[in-house]
């Protein structure tokens, strides 16, 4: 038997306590909303936050990569790349395709969600026939190898009705801010629909969580998509996947939500405190280079360095428009300074890491 949601409705009633986190997680996304105000140039700090959700986010799937890898994969040459940074690359650029999308207009839709999960299959054994479309077999959820009789569970089979039913859920988060929604409560509530429909036969789990970030940006909880929410899911992964099971399985949505609004609010805050700590790096640094007069391009570099922590000299100048001359020297200049360190042992050339930077990327949960 499969299981067949039924399609979500007004917000379901929630206990006090509920109410209560989910206000905390408010709370946090707008304590998260004014530090990515005081940015001067929130790009810098978009690029290391979603490559620690990327990372995050395919460990849940069974991909993992070392965070100090991921972030250094824009310092090495994509024929060099392990196949699990490949597929951890392949989020980077869907998540900055959606982003993109939102940012200029485009509503949630079929398409766009379908175009999500082809590029994110790109490469990788899910880059079949079947990418890039909603599902036309069967799955289930369970032990691998296992048959769909001892499956956990069995999403709706394929066919017109889940086709109409993605739909329904992406519709009703597109009107999720008119219908004046709590933010926090909408997102748990789509995130749970878009895995108990489980609409493609793979990259569910991260295009859901993917979504979760572009509908508090849509419902304008977040501005800029500077909230990492997998970290926290990934340390309680049981927990997470069980809470998602017990809606489908009960209807305990009052526990679901509960255990969202608390991810939101740690992420949120977590988030918030990695910020002002790589803000005051960036300071540290400002400090340092004025200390010793320096400017041009080892100041530019220097500026750099909390959305590019590893540095290549070759690749660096290619995306500066520089020479390699030029760039080497500047290194040259941040490593007399103690800004930049060589990274020994790697098979990738010579690589440089900001580690004052790096420490608070790869720096456990934070709250």
């Amino acid at each position: 038997m499969a299981f067949i949601p039924d399609p979500l409705a007004d917000d379901p009633v929630l206990s006090g306590d509920t109410w209560r986190a989910v206000s905390r997680a408010g709370h946090a996304l707008g304590r998260l909303l004014q530090a990515g105000r005081q940015i001067p140039q929130p790009g810098l700090l978009r690029r290391p936050t979603l490559r620690r959700e990327a990372q995050s986010t395919s460990a849940l799937e069974g991909t993992f990569a070392p965070l100090e890898d991921v972030l250094a994969v824009d310092a090495l040459d994509e024929g060099k790349l392990s196949l699990e940074l490949a597929e951890v690359l392949n989020y980077v650029q869907t998540a900055e395709f959606a982003f993109a999308e939102l940012a200029d207009g485009r509503p949630l839709g079929v398409a766009m969600v379908e175009d999500m999960q082809g590029r994110l299959a790109r490469g990788t054994p899910a880059d079949t026939e079947h990418a890039g479309h909603v599902r036309t077999i069967q799955v289930a959820i369970g032990e691998a190898g296992g048959s769909i009789e001892t499956a956990r569970y069995v999403p709706p089979p394929p066919g017109p009705e889940l086709e109409r039913s993605l739909r329904d859920l992406l519709d009703w988060m597109n009107t999720s801010r008119a219908a004046r929604r709590d933010p926090v409560v909408a997102a748990a509530m789509a995130h749970y629909q878009f895995e108990a429909l489980h609409p493609f036969n793979d990259g569910n789990g991260r295009i859901g969580r993917l979504l979760v970030v572009l509908q508090l940006i849509q419902d304008a909880a977040l501005e800029d998509p500077l909230l990492s929410i997998s970290p926290w899911f990934e340390q309680r992964r049981r927990e997470y996947q069980d809470r998602l099971l017990e809606v489908s399985a009960s209807g305990d949505w009052d526990g679901w939500i509960r255990f969202f609004a608390e991810g939101i609010e740690n992420s949120a805050l977590d988030t918030a405190i990695r910020v002002d700590r790589l803000l005051r790096v960036q300071e540290g640094y400002a400090q340092t280079l004025r200390d010793e007069g320096a400017v041009g391009l080892v100041r530019d570099l220097a500026e750099s360095l909390i959305a590019y922590p590893y540095i290549d000299v070759s690749r660096t100048a290619a995306r500066l428009d520089s020479t390699f001359q030029t760039v080497n020297k500047a290194v040259a200049r941040l490593v007399g300074l103690g800004i930049l360190r060589e990274r020994t042992g790697r098979p990738y050339g010579r690589l440089f890491e900001a580690p004052a930077v790096v420490e608070v990327l790869t720096a456990r949960q934070l709250t």
